[in-house]
Parts: structure tokens; sequence; C-alpha cells
């Protein structure tokens, strides 16, 4: 018999339980989706970097010699070592104007690497003898329609070759391929590409030397210790500072991104289970109220309290399996389509999103815990009716005048109607919160997905429009005098260049470390620009450095403080200088000083390493053009181009998010007020009824209850503004990385779009009780005992 009434009472509260199951979708959803994803990616990875013995440690040096291969062998801990020639190339693709960048990485000539092996995806390795065949990664070969035969130009050590792609492969180095100066990954202007090395020893004058090298670790290795043998043994020879796996740029993005996914877990889903544990709780509070003598008499008949309490919870449990339906298949296809579109940045063999059982058992294991924690108190006053009391009508609904108008008091300038829609608020506090609360929430979650738009602009104009307003970023193949300067300046179509040097260099301060470049510059730089935390432009001192706010964090430095440099030049001079001042830096961690103060910390005389130049956009084909024939430039970063793909990227991600984040607001929005709307509905059915046989019209009486509705939307917009923003706080420093951070920027038009959002659902919603109000049976409503 309870199971029938179980049937009837789902298809009377069909809309409401539907309202409620598809917020509880959108948990399940949010869960399956994140973990789904976070569990594809990691699998995927863990399974890439063992098939292709992806190092745990990785170092560069100048010109280091073969014989060190077993000494670094000899490190405690150290199971494989592979030593390797690695050098930027300038790659000349036909039907393309700009010059796009590479890697080019040797490999052996008989044989897979110890570390780091290729992943064939077509065609084959280079063949001994075969000095011109090299394989390149898919990811360029995809952007340009390569196969296995097809050739193309590369600029090696100063002379053009014509390359013949032997195979197209992946890398565990190059998951996440970035080139110089991008900030996403730009498939056609960055390719990588192997050779052997007998190839790039010759090519090089590398004959007996390495210049690059990586490790694998054993299980019990510590690696803090390995990287300090393998610095002291590659310091004599330039050694650039060691640094493991979570350092390596590729691995950094790829757990950036699983941060962010376990994240998205820890804090989206709650949100929708709290809702529907809240609304659940309204629903059955009502139902049992409404059902009060029913439970009396079947109390009355033998009917435990058991049972009645398992009845209901069968009820609870009936409306989240629907939102378990739901929410799990949504969650598997957009999971899907994220897998896709990571297969678009992440090159690994396969990715599939992961739909192990136990991601589905714990998501309903969730939500069925939730939903029940929801309606424990409802069920707990089911439990406690005694038979005699449930047959009794309720005690009518207490009210008292706030403000004593009949005694003369503060009368509220509102009509009748007006105040006994109020006066329903007042009485009913803990419900008008917990609603208010719940209509909140989908602002907030509104602003935490929309101040993305407000933050990357932000980043583009700091980044591309205040400190790096150059046009391209030349690299030489090596430092060089002053001379080079003078010489770009001659390249067609620039207008001005500015000369810069990078410097590897070890910054300590007592037991903390960093390994970084050191950029400097002139004092007066124009065309790139040192931004302090104000974002005005800094001049560079003479003596002293400057570092990036999460720099000086890192290091525990304040200005003032001395930090302690050592360039990774080979001569093991280490240096106190002071700390100047703290930047601004959206990426990286940087460090600045003037060229006049590195010149002098070397030792080594006014040198360059790059410059950054400001093109005549009429003559950018002639530029390119002649940058491809110049042996001296080793690489070359587009700001432009770089800008671009930047925000078309970043424009593509965030407005899948926003479509799905709007999608997820709306229906809490829809749940919210729904429910609630309908709960007053049929709680004051009667009330409302007796105003329209008083004669009030359907457009009066349903402007009682609308005002209730309205007044808690409006109160939850500036609820809902403050708890975006400390959602959006929360967000950005979880995003907080060693390669970027995003800046809290919020605008006036964000809170204003994510509440237009709220409340144009809200609308919706209330118009849709509003037409059940207009069709109330007046007969049947105030037959009705309440």
């Amino acid at each position: 018999m309870l199971d029938r009434k179980l049937i009837r009472d789902l298809a009377r509260l069909w809309a409401q339980s539907l309202a409620v199951a598809l917020v509880m979708a959108c948990g399940v959803m949010t869960l399956i989706l994140a973990l789904g994803a976070a569990r594809a990616l990691d699998d995927t990875r863990a399974a890439f970097y063992d098939r292709t013995r992806f190092g745990d440690v990785f170092a560069s040096a100048t010109r280091a010699p073969e014989s060190l291969k077993s000494q670094i062998a000899a490190i405690e801990g150290v199971s494989a070592v592979a030593t390797r020639i690695v050098n930027p190339v300038i790659i000349d693709i036909t039907g393309m104007a700009e010059p796009a960048t590479g890697m080019l990485i040797s490999i052996p000539d008989h044989g897979d690497p110890a570390v780091n092996r290729l992943y064939l995806r077509s065609g084959r390795l280079p063949e001994p003898g075969r000095d011109n065949e090299a394989t390149v990664i898919e990811a360029f070969a995809e952007a340009h329609g390569f196969r296995p035969g097809d050739r193309f130009d590369v600029l090696i050590n100063g002379r053009k070759r014509s390359l013949s792609i032997s195979g197209i492969v992946l890398s565990p180095e190059y998951v996440y391929a970035i080139g110089p100066g991008d900030m996403v990954p730009d498939q056609k202007r960055f390719g990588v590409i192997h050779m052997h090395r007998s190839v790039l020893e010759g090519a090089y004058d590398m004959n007996g030397a390495f210049n690059d090298v990586s490790l694998t670790l054993s299980r019990n290795a510590d690696q803090k210790d390995v990287i300090a043998w393998l610095d002291s043994i590659l310091e004599p020879h330039g050694g650039t500072g060691a640094y493991g796996r979570k350092d390596h740029m590729s691995d950094a993005f790829l757990d950036s991104e699983l941060t962010q996914l376990r994240a998205m877990t820890q804090v989206i889903p709650p949100i929708f289970l709290f809702i529907a544990a809240f609304l659940v709780n309204m629903i059955l509070s009502r139902l049992i109220a409404l059902e009060r003598e029913q439970i009396g008499l079947l109390k009355a008949v033998g009917y435990t309290n058991a049972t009645i309490a398992w009845h209901y919870a069968k009820l609870t449990l009936a409306i989240s399996l629907v939102g378990i339906t739901i929410g799990a298949i949504a969650g598997t296809r957009l999971g899907h389509g994220m897998a896709s579109l990571y297969g678009e940045f992440y090159s690994f063999p396969f990715l599939v999103f992961s739909q192990e059982p136990d991601l589905y058992v714990i998501s309903t294991l969730v939500t069925f815990a939730a939903a029940l924690i929801g309606a424990a108190n409802a069920i707990r006053g089911a439990v406690r009716l005694q038979p005699a009391v449930a047959m009794r009508p309720p005690a009518p609904t207490r009210y008292r005048n706030l403000f004593n108008a009949s005694a003369g008091g503060f009368r509220l300038p509102f009509s009748q109607l007006t105040v006994m829609a109020l006066r329903h608020l007042v009485r009913w506090p803990l419900r008008t919160a917990l609603t208010t609360l719940g209509t909140a929430l989908p602002v907030a979650l509104l602003i935490t997905s929309l101040f993305a738009f407000d933050s990357v602009e932000h980043m583009i104009d700091t980044i591309w429009f205040q400190a790096d307003r150059q046009d391209a970023t030349l690299t030489f193949a090596m430092d060089s005098s002053e001379d080079a300067i003078r010489e770009v300046s001659r390249l067609p179509g620039v207008m001005a260049a500015e000369p810069f040097r990078a410097a590897a260099a070890t910054l300590r301060n007592g037991h903390r470390s960093r390994n970084i470049q050191i950029i400097a510059s002139n004092p007066e730089t124009d065309v790139s620009r040192v931004l302090d935390r104000d974002f005005a432009a800094v001049t560079l001192p003479p003596a002293g450095i400057l570092l990036s706010e999460r720099l000086a964090g890192h290091l525990g430095l304040v200005t003032g403080d001395q930090v302690d440099i050592e360039l990774n030049d080979g001569q093991g001079r280490r240096v106190l200088v002071p700390l100047v001042g703290v930047t601004n830096s959206y990426v990286g961690l940087n460090a600045h000083m003037s060229r006049e103060a590195l010149d002098r910390l070397s030792g080594q005389g006014g040198l360059i390493s790059g410059a950054r130049v400001i093109v005549d956009e009429s003559r950018l084909d002639d530029l390119y053009a002649e940058v491809k024939q110049t042996p001296a430039i080793a690489s070359v970063a587009l700001q432009g181009i770089s800008r671009q793909r930047f925000r078309a990227v970043i424009e593509e991600n965030i407005g899948i998010s926003i479509t799905i984040y709007v999608t997820l607001a709306v229906i809490i929005t829809f749940g919210v007020i729904y429910n609630s709307a309908r709960i007053q509905l049929s709680e004051r059915a009667r009330e409302l009824a007796s105003l329209r046989v008083f004669g009030f019209t359907s457009g009066e009486v349903s402007s009682v209850l609308l005002t209730e509705l309205g007044v808690m939307v409006l109160l939850a917009q500036p609820l809902g503004w403050l708890i975006g923003h400390s959602f959006s706080v929360l967000v950005a420093r979880g995003f907080e990385t060693d390669l970027f951070r995003i800046p809290l920027i919020i605008n006036p038009s964000t809170y204003a779009v994510s509440s237009l959002i709220v409340l144009g659902g809200a609308l919706v919603s209330a118009l849709i009780v509003r037409r059940r109000i207009d069709r109330l049976d007046l007969i049947r409503v105030l037959k009705t005992r309440d």
C-alpha cells in the first residue's frame, strides 16, 4: 500500500521532484566530470611516462665531456642516464611567412634512448647513415599536414638544411609543447625535431660532448641529493642548475590542470548537494504537514515508525535516483567531450575518459547521503507524530504585530497585501534565509566563472601592452657583443631595438633557493618594461636586483634584504646583492637587473643575449625572410601572434565553461525559486483563494506570492556578489603556480550580468507558478483542510 502511495506522491509532485533531481544531477555531473577527467589525465600520464621512461631529473650545461656520463651514473639513486645535444633552431616552412621555432634534440644512432624514449605514431626513426632524416612531433606535423617523406628547411648552426621526415612521434617531454614567448601551445609555430647524435655532433662541433642530460631514479632515491651531486658535476661546464620532474615545463602544466580539476570536485558538487538537501527538506516537510492525518491513521492501524520513516526515505531516494541517472549520463557525455578537448592541448597516444564503476558508486553514495541528510529532519518529524495528535488539525500559524501600528506606532508604507507577504517572510526566518542563500549561490557561481574574462583581459593588457610591448623577441644562438644590436637594427622593418641579456643563476636565501634566469636590460628600457606592484614602469637601478612578488615570497625576501646570487657560468662565484624592489608579473618567476649591474656581476663585459624589436607592420614579411637566413638568431618569439593565439584559446575554453556554468546557474535558480514558490502556494492556497472570494483580482493575489519571491531574490544579489567574490579569491589563489597566476579582477559588469541571468531564471520560475495561482480551483481549495 505504501509503495502505491509512493508512486502517487511522485506523480503528484513530479514538477517539484524533477526540479530537485536536476539540481542533484548538476552535482553528480560535475563530480563525475571532474573526477573522471582527472583520472583520465593522471592515469594516461602515468602510463605514457612509464612506457617512454620519462626522466625524473633534468639538467643543461654549456659543453660537458661525455666522460662525465659514468660519473653521473655512479650517483646514488640514479638508475639510468641519457646525455644528448639540444639546441633551438629556426624552421622555414614552405607557404608560411613567419619563421617557426623548434628544438633540435639528438637521439642515439643505434637503439632507443635510455631516458625519454619516443613513441612512434607513423613512419620510422631515422636510419644510420641518412644524415638528413629526422622525426617531428605529431602536433607540429598535423598543423602543417606533414607525413613521412615530406621535407622542410631548418637553420642549424648557421647552415640551412633540408630535412626529410622519416617518422612522426610523441615525446614525454613535450606533452604540452610551448614555444618561446608563448603562453599556450601554438602547434604551427613550434616543433620538436629529433636527429641522430652523430649528425648534431658534427653540426655543432660537439664530438665527445653533450649539453643536456636526463636521469631516471630508483624508487627510494633522494632527489634533492641527486640534484646536488649533478649540479656539482656540471657546474664547471656551465651547468644551469638541475631540476626535478615537477619543475619540467610540460609536466608542470599537466599538474596545474589536475590541481584545478581536483579543486572543482571539492567546490562545485557540494554547492549543488547542499541546495538539493535544502529542497528535499522543504518538499518533505510540507508533504508530511499535509499528510498528518494519513500518518496518524497509518500508525493507528499498526504501521511502525520505522516503516513510515522508510517510506519517506524511499521517496527521497527515488528523487535522488532520477538526479543520479541524469547526472551520470550528462557527466559521461561531457567527460568524453572534455577528453577530446584535452587531446587538442596534450599530446598523448590516447586519452580516454575514465568510466570506472567506483566513480559512479561514489557519486551515487554521496548524492544519497546528501539527500537523506536533507530529509532527516522532516522524517524525524513524521516519526515523532503521535496518532492522536496527528489526527487533529495543526495549530494555526500565529503572527504578531511587529510595528504596533494599532497603537499609533510606525506603520509600513505598503499595501495590506505587501504586508502579508513580508509578514510571512519574517514568520519563517530560517526558510527565508536558506532560500535567499540558495538563490545567491548561482549568482556566486556565475561570478566565479565570468571573472575569468575580466582577469584575462587585464593579463593581456598588462603583459602585451604595458610590459612586453615589442613586436618580436630575437634570441641569439650565443651571447654576443654590443655590435649585434646594431646588426639587428639594420634588419628590414626594424624601427627600434633594445638589447637584453639572460643569465642562468641560482638565487639563495638561507636554505631556500631557486634556479632562474636573470634578465638584464638598459635602465631606461621602453620597448619592454618592468612593472612594479602598482603597474608603473620601473627604472632599473645601477646596482641591486628586482624580483617578482612570487619569487621573493619563495625565497622569503623583502626589499632591502641581501640575495645570494651564483651565476651558472662555471666560475662558481657567489655574490650578495641587495633586493631593491619587488615587481608584478603574471608569468613565471622573474628576476631583473640593469645590464650594467649584471655585466659587473659576471665580470665578462658587455654581452647581449638577444633583442626586442618594434617592427613596421608593412615589412613583416621582409623581416621574417631575413630572420630565416640569419645564422646568429636561434629563435624568434612573435608577440602579436602569441597574443592572438592566447586570446583565441582562452576565449574558446572560457566560452565552453561559461555555457556550462550559466546552464547550472539557471537550473539552481529554477530549482530553488520554483520549489519555494510551490511550497508557499501549497501552504497559502486557502489564504489566496479567500482573497479572490473577497474580490481581489488574480494579479493582486499573485502579488502576495511574487512579492515574497522578489524580496528573497533581491536580497540574494548582494549576498551572491559577496560569496562570488570570495569564491573568485579562492579560484585565483588555486590557479597560482610558478608558471603563471591569474589576477583577481572583477568588473562591475560581471556582477550585473550574473545577477541578470539569475533574475531572468527567477522570473521564468515565478511566472510558471503565477499560472498555477491564476488557475486555482477556489471551491476545491477552500474545502481542503490545511
